[in-house]
């Protein structure tokens, strides 16, 4: 069993997630249980995927819990250009998210064919 706290992808994922709650509460109310609440679901999927998947007994299923968590970063991006095309953030917003959950999925996919190698 691994610390998820000590996995640098994890740490990357929890503050992009920090920062899509943060995003978010600026969100037009109709949208609580729209965008809001399936970006926030997305974002914080990562790190928990990754957190669960340290719990697992073998590096096949920790890989398979790292590409949702992958999955879930793509869901997130597509969310992320929605907000932005909606005008519910603004662009430089966009840009900074979107080249943060661009790096996680280059992380989460680098993790995912070392832990294949290695089983």
């Amino acid at each position: 069993m691994k610390d998820f706290s000590k996995i640098k992808v994890w740490e990357k994922a929890h503050h992009f997630t920090l920062q899509v709650y943060r995003i978010t509460k600026n969100f037009p109310s109709d949208e609580r249980f729209g965008l809001t609440a399936q970006l926030r679901r997305a974002a914080a999927s990562v790190p928990t995927n990754i957190a669960e998947g340290c719990g697992r007994d073998s590096e096949l299923d920790f890989a398979r819990f790292m590409s949702i968590a992958a999955g879930s970063a793509s869901e997130a991006e597509y969310q992320l250009l929605l907000a932005c095309d909606l005008n519910y953030i603004q662009v430089e917003t966009y840009k900074e998210l979107n080249q943060q959950v661009n790096e996680l999925k280059k992380m989460l996919n680098s993790f995912i064919k070392k832990l294949k190698a290695n089983s």
